[in-house]
């Protein structure tokens, strides 16, 4: 059995979050961008898996399932979050997308905090869907059947959430990529 109900004894749910953990750390990592909030992330997911364990009811795989409460708990934080910076007036830049450069260069550095703002507040911009989406295919190389299921919609929905994700951030990216109409991404 691969379902959590199975999981009854201490060494068999370690078997579970050891199987699971590294692919929700990934995911709640590059929702957030910050390492202690997606270690958070992933023991919030196992808490509340088992709490709802009765919930489970396989139409989806529980690695499925897992990444849903998961991306779920991940766009909670992001958006009590915002609501605290908005309550704040605060305008700390998201840290999430912060390029790495192999050798930077002044220039470079600048050329990559300025892409890394763009991007940070282009996908804040993206709805929860678009941005769960985008992240899904785009960072973890999700297909898109797994994530309309996680998602709960048909795979044309998450196929098409994935592509306005895309093509958002291909217009905010534009200034500093040289995006142009004929530069295509695969979706």
């Amino acid at each position: 059995m691969d379902g959590i109900e199975a999981i009854g004894s201490r060494s068999e749910f370690h078997a579970l979050v050891e199987r699971h953990a590294r692919p929700l750390y990934r995911l709640a990592y590059r929702m957030t961008g910050n390492e202690t909030d997606a270690e958070d992330l992933v023991q919030e997911t196992f808490m509340k898996a088992w709490k709802q364990r009765a919930r489970f009811d396989g139409r989806a795989s529980l690695g499925t399932w897992l990444h849903r409460i998961c991306a779920n708990c991940s766009l909670d934080l992001l958006r009590a979050r915002k609501r605290r910076q908005e309550a704040n007036g605060d305008d700390a830049d998201d840290p999430m997308g912060r390029a790495a450069t192999e050798a930077p260069s002044p220039e470079r550095l600048t050329l990559s905090d300025e892409v890394s703002g763009i991007l940070s507040s282009a996908l804040a911009e993206l709805t929860s869907l678009e941005r769960t989406a985008f992240v899904m295919r785009h960072y973890d190389g999700v297909g898109i059947e797994e994530i309309a299921t996680t998602l709960g919609v048909q795979s044309g929905a998450a196929k098409h959430s994935v592509f306005r994700a895309v093509q958002k951030l291909r217009r905010a990216l534009e200034p500093v990529a040289g995006f142009n109409k004929s530069t295509r991404v695969k979706v």
